[in-house]
């Protein structure tokens, strides 16, 4: 009599469980002790994928190809003699699709900025699989720890305007678990406004005191100076 089956164990020998397009998969199914002549039947959500029949002792090997998001999702395996009612179930195994990101935009709410203003800028990807992480630049420096999203929203941090030195270029990069595929942003430019010294303000507004003064006194010629001169005559 052939021994009882033991619920066999579904592992993944070639690739991984987070997959791109077009990517081969390799399942190996196997149930020990077990004993010769086991069918072995792949499943995705309970409908059956392919099965393999062992006359030794050797483990089924299911090579998968994700062509379609319908590709992912839950695998299990069942092992179970031929001509024979029931058979055990494996462990299942999760496959996720990830996708590569778009460009990442950097944006901010104002392009220029005042010395002690406090701005935003935000860095986000609209396509890709999440988690995302983001990172941003000034010039070729890092200007902030990573941030990962979970969520399909942007990474924002804050900057404290302290100097002409904070303006300039910056730029953010994201990726996630997409090989190869880090992407960076246009750059985004912050100007300093320059505000005007008291001794500016002060020149400024004598400047316009005297230009005034000119205009009233080119005003009062023919009212005042002109009807003078000629009674004097």
């Amino acid at each position: 009599f052939p021994e009882m089956l033991s619920n066999p164990k579904l592992v993944l020998v070639q690739g991984t469980l987070n997959v791109v397009m077009k990517q081969n998969v390799t399942l190996s199914c196997l149930s020990e002790p077990g004993s010769p002549s086991v069918r072995y039947t792949l499943f995705k959500h309970n409908q059956q994928v392919s099965a393999l029949n062992r006359s030794d002792l050797s483990p089924a090997l299911f090579t998968l190809t994700i062509s379609s998001a319908s590709d992912v999702g839950e695998y299990k395996c069942k092992a179970e003699y031929n001509n024979s009612s029931g058979g055990k179930y494996s462990n299942s195994l999760n496959f996720t699709l990830i996708e590569p990101l778009s460009k990442p935009v950097l944006s901010s709410p104002t392009s220029q900025a005042k010395k002690g203003q406090n701005v935003t800028l935000s860095c986000f990807s609209e396509n890709g699989s999440l988690p995302i992480t983001y990172l941003f630049f000034k010039g070729r420096q890092n200007i902030s720890p990573q941030k990962t999203m979970q969520k399909r929203e942007a990474a924002v941090i804050f900057l404290f305007i302290n100097s002409l030195s904070d303006s300039g270029t910056y730029k953010c990069k994201a990726n996630n678990s997409f090989p190869n595929n880090t992407k960076y942003s246009d750059s985004f430019n912050f100007t300093i406004a320059e505000e005007r010294s008291h001794s500016q303000l002060l020149i400024i507004s004598l400047g316009l005191i005297l230009l005034l003064l000119i205009i009233g006194f080119a005003l009062a010629i023919p009212f005042f100076i002109i009807p003078l001169y000629k009674a004097s005559e």
